[in-house]
């Protein structure tokens, strides 16, 4: 069998199992008072070209997003999200659970326009009877979105704008940054998304990582007690080393950026080979996931020798298969996909 199923079908990238190894019996402090953790932090500041950002650290995506929306809203507040979201659909309510409504907003090809949340907030605050409603604190959404479409340049200011006018923070959801900067459709860059927005995290764990989510407050706007408040959701990794470890080996000599390119050039081989198959597209990515229509009968002749995500239904005789590559996938894979 051979797996298209997820980005994170792998465990770690082999330089970040060496680095492991090598270090393994070097003792250090727990909680990310180590010096790889130190290290990982000022070359995350230096790819982002924001020296006064700061940058902690998180084992995974639906841990950190709740951390995050749950530290920067007040009680009182909720954040927006694209209905088809993954704090909207795909997090089991982890948003919910620590108090806050996530506001669905609908979604064009995965994506919040500006348009739409300014509508909504101007709409929200007109309403005399407001202070009964659960006050919008923020603004979550993710690049690559679900589907995989990008946001542009412009379509991302266009939303800080609206965000700043509201004064209510950005909060960009990483978990796939780096095949999202890595695609040739992408015109944005890691320091213009720092630039851009109030938060976001880079993903390591869809990245070439064991795990891990380095995420960055840009604004001089990190919860007080973040620690402590990581802690209490318990966030907070004994072991902090190695999440350290790992984003110091993946932002050594460009390594991030390296095998999310790799990640691109296997799912432009996938286009191809989805092309040459005729099958029907839901909805064209330029990232790593790439969604196709199937029925019942063409799942199971390409489940013999494919494993590959139900990613959602279609209608009641079709299913939205997702083909995801990785910095794991390799040319093999993709002919064993076309041979299938």
């Amino acid at each position: 069998m051979v797996s298209f199923e997820c980005d994170y079908i792998a465990g770690a990238h082999p330089e970040i199992l060496k680095k492991l190894a090598e270090t393994n019996m070097e003792p250090m402090p727990g909680y990310g008072f180590d010096r790889f953790t130190a290290s990982a932090k000022e070359k995350i500041k230096a790819a982002c070209k924001m020296p006064d950002a700061e940058v902690e650290f998180l084992v995974g995506g639906t841990q950190t997003n709740m951390i995050v929306i749950s530290t920067m809203l007040k009680d009182w507040e909720g954040v927006i999200a694209a209905d088809s979201g993954h704090v909207s659909v795909h997090e089991s309510g982890a948003i919910e659970y620590t108090g806050h409504k996530v506001i669905e907003l609908p979604s064009v090809e995965g994506k919040l326009t500006a348009e739409s949340v300014k509508n909504y907030l101007r709409t929200f605050y007109s309403d005399a009877t407001y202070e009964h409603m659960v006050i919008p604190g923020m603004v979550y959404i993710s690049y690559p979105t679900e589907p995989g479409t990008l946001y542009s340049k412009a379509e991302l200011k266009a939303l800080a704008d609206v965000c700043h006018e509201y004064d209510i923070p950005l909060f960009l959801d990483g978990a796939r940054l780096g095949y999202g900067l890595m695609s040739d459709a992408s015109d944005l860059t890691l320091p213009e998304i720092a630039e851009i927005v109030d938060v976001f995290y880079i993903g390591g764990t869809k990245v070439g990582a064991l795990c891990g989510e380095a995420v960055v407050f840009t604004k001089n706007n990190k919860p007080e007690h973040f620690m402590t408040s990581q802690k209490k959701r318990g966030g907070l990794l004994a072991k902090g080393r190695l999440l350290g470890i790992q984003f110091d080996t993946l932002f050594t000599d460009e390594l991030y950026f390296k095998i999310s390119r790799h990640a691109i050039d296997m799912a432009l081989k996938v286009k191809e080979v989805i092309k040459e198959k005729g099958w029907r597209v839901y909805m064209d990515s330029p990232t790593n996931q790439q969604l196709i229509i199937m029925d019942e009968e063409e799942m199971e002749s390409l489940g013999k020798s494919v494993l590959f995500d139900r990613w959602g239904v279609y209608d009641n005789e079709h299913t939205i298969v997702r083909l995801a590559t990785s910095w794991s996938t390799s040319e093999e894979d993709i002919e064993a996909l076309a041979k299938a």
